[in-house]
């Protein structure tokens, strides 16, 4: 891989980079297109890293799909596929990041170490593919923000470009994960998504962020056929939760909730 990179930068082509763990779908079909018209060529990763895994049966059930992938990747403008075997895990290396406290909160609450082995794996990535830039979804807001930490300490030449969340037509946002919902499920899942548009529509109303944070609640994950593991609004300049919207700054509401055994996330912007 390192040496094919070598021979396009010789060639002055650019190169666009898309990481994924694979069981590939719409959302990064829009990030493949989007590096294909700005890139001279697409590289796509496919490596499920277990040292990102907190929970070892959530690795295991990762749903996979090779043949799948690659036409997928094909139809999109990828024009080269790194996928190494899963040895691969021997060549991390721990990376030094001073990220102030963001992976602790949110996801990194619940999760602990998944960031510290999204944060190797990147960076290992980023190394071996010297991508021009590199393409990530907002679904995963938190993990966006601290690639762009990483970028910013560790990778300055790369660029790091950000697409909008891709959903369903039921507003469930697209998710590798969506594959292990049961139909039941996946109707409950659409909470999600219709909480965060309440969300934007209460804050328009000057709502609080506590009443806010209520009503979703109570409208939403007042039951166990959903189950709530967080909902917070956040500054999205520093992933803190936020009490009140009395100063200017991009607020954020993100949340995480268990369909079953099957754990989802997602995020909106909920005012400017």
């Amino acid at each position: 891989m390192e040496a094919l990179v070598a021979q396009y930068k010789l060639a002055h082509k650019s190169v666009g980079f898309v990481p994924t763990m694979g069981y590939l779908h719409e959302g990064h079909a829009s990030l493949l297109r989007q590096s294909a018209l700005e890139n001279d060529v697409t590289v796509c990763s496919i490596f499920v890293n277990p040292t990102q895994f907190n929970n070892p049966e959530d690795f295991l059930l990762y749903p996979k799909d090779e043949v799948n992938d690659v036409l997928l990747l094909k139809e999109n403008g990828c024009l080269v596929l790194f996928a190494p075997e899963n040895d691969f895990v021997n060549e991390i290396l721990e990376v030094s990041l001073d990220l102030k406290g963001v992976d602790k909160v949110l996801e990194g609450e619940f999760r602990p170490g998944h960031f510290r082995g999204m944060v190797n794996i990147v960076s290992l990535l980023f190394q071996i593919v010297s991508p021009n830039k590199a393409y990530f979804g907002q679904k995963d807001f938190q993990q966006l923000f601290i690639v762009q930490k990483l970028v910013a300490q560790n990778f300055p030449e790369i660029g790091i470009v950000a697409s909008p969340t891709i959903r369903e037509e039921s507003g469930l946002a697209m998710s590798s994960r969506n594959a292990r919902l049961s139909a039941a499920q996946r109707e409950q899942a659409t909470k999600i998504a219709k909480a965060l548009h309440l969300a934007k529509s209460l804050a328009k109303e000057k709502r609080s962020v506590s009443a806010i944070k209520e009503e979703l609640r109570f409208k939403f994950f007042n039951n166990d056929d959903l189950r709530l593991e967080y909902l917070e609004i956040v500054d999205a300049q520093t992933l803190l939760p936020l009490t009140d919207f009395s100063f200017p700054s991009r607020s954020v509401v993100c949340v995480a909730a268990y369909a079953g055994k099957v754990r989802l996330i997602d995020n909106m912007s909920i005012n400017s």
